[in-house]
């Protein structure tokens, strides 16, 4: 009997892997813990970087690698070596892998093992804003897609525009689970005072991991400075930060923008909930961008604050259909700081908004989204 219950347990691994540092990336962290809730013992595999966030609150298992390269073709060289050899040196009944850029290895040990892989497609890879201005890699990525996701079967991404893109290119059907937040339920809230955030002015939020170029962050706080009684907090990380900062001290707006690094998610959500207004600015430069629909605006919905966008499908349709904020038309400073202005000032709106938001938080929930990905899951189990 000991060695039967020893077999089901190992027949019941999975082993979820990203090229992340584990510490922000909420949406693998949800799917691990309702793989967990299924019955699997569950590994999540990353890597470690300097700084990184302590993870003493998951309740499975984590692996994080330590690589020579941090970033160009030699991390993904290293980072899908390393991941192969520890799929395969480590028994598991499943792999899940998130994004192309853990596929090779995945598809590889599916292939020598096999074990059973989901692909989890977090965005449209191979339009990415790092790839579209460099062919020859974008090149190599996309022939790794071809010849991988033809051969796949269960198939998982964050949108219903994203799944036509893949269908349409590889006649495969997909499964869409959007990224949103599980129903909260915790109570302790913390103070303006306590993050260190003026009492007297409105807070204007734009969030992220991701703060990367061509996602409005330069136009946000060049905004600012036509916007009064306000300051932009920008909680993340991302490559235009320093340039953010650059900005900041040159146009004069120190005192209207603050600068957090990344948080532990309990701890973001109690920021997000002391704002006033959410920001999601995606220009719509490339496919990828076109159709994202990021996790900051369910965090803003859920959070019970208004949101301020750029018109981008995806995203649109949530606004605009559950009425909780304004659609920007273009990225002019001017234009945006005025609009975020009327938004902050128009009492009556806000009203309306705040009650939607209640009503959105209510539908869009991760315990609803979810039964896509246990019925998908359950077969494995």
């Amino acid at each position: 009997m000991h060695a039967n219950s020893f077999l089901v347990c190992v027949l019941k691994k999975v082993i979820v892997s990203v090229t992340n540092d584990l510490s922000t990336d909420q949406r693998v962290d949800k799917v691990c813990r309702t793989l967990l809730e299924l019955g699997f013992k569950v590994t999540l595999a990353g890597r470690w970087l300097p700084g990184c966030l302590a993870l003493n609150d998951r309740p499975y298992a984590t692996h994080r690698m330590k690589l020579l390269f941090r970033k160009g073709p030699l991390f993904y060289a290293e980072y899908n070596i390393r991941l192969l050899l520890f799929l395969l040196t480590n028994k598991s009944s499943l792999l899940v892998s998130n994004d192309l850029d853990t596929l090779p290895a995945n598809f590889a040990a599916h292939k020598l093992k096999r074990t059973p892989i989901v692909y989890d497609s977090h965005e449209y890879y191979t339009e990415t804003p790092e790839l579209v201005n460099r062919p020859f890699v974008q090149g190599i990525w996309e022939r790794i897609e071809q010849f991988i996701f033809p051969k796949l079967t269960d198939i998982i991404t964050v949108n219903q525009s994203i799944a036509d893109l893949y269908e349409k290119k590889y006649r495969k059907k997909l499964k869409v689970v959007r990224n949103i937040p599980r129903i909260q339920t915790e109570t302790k809230a913390l103070t303006r005072e306590e993050c260190g955030l003026p009492a007297d002015k409105n807070i204007i939020l734009m969030q992220g991991a991701g703060i990367n170029v061509q996602r409005g962050a330069e136009e946000a706080v060049e905004a600012m400075k036509y916007v009064d009684n306000a300051i932009l907090l920008i909680i993340g990380g991302g490559d235009v930060i320093g340039k953010l900062k650059e900005m900041v001290k040159h146009l004069n707006l120190e005192n209207k923008v603050i600068f957090k690094d990344r948080l532990p998610y309990s701890e973001l959500i109690m920021h997000t909930r002391l704002a006033d207004l959410g920001l999601t600015l995606d220009k719509n430069t490339n496919i990828n961008y076109r159709f994202s629909l990021p996790n900051k605006l369910f965090d803003y919905i859920h959070a019970g604050i208004p949101v301020l966008a750029s018109r981008l499908p995806e995203i649109a349709r949530i606004v605009e259909g559950y009425n909780i904020g304004k659609i920007a038309e273009d990225h002019d400073p001017e234009y945006l700081g005025n609009l975020i202005t009327n938004m902050l000032s128009d009492g009556e709106s806000r009203k309306i908004w705040k009650k939607n938001l209640l009503h959105a938080s209510s539908e869009l929930t991760w315990e609803k989204e979810a039964i896509t990905l246990i019925e998908l899951y359950k077969k494995y189990v």
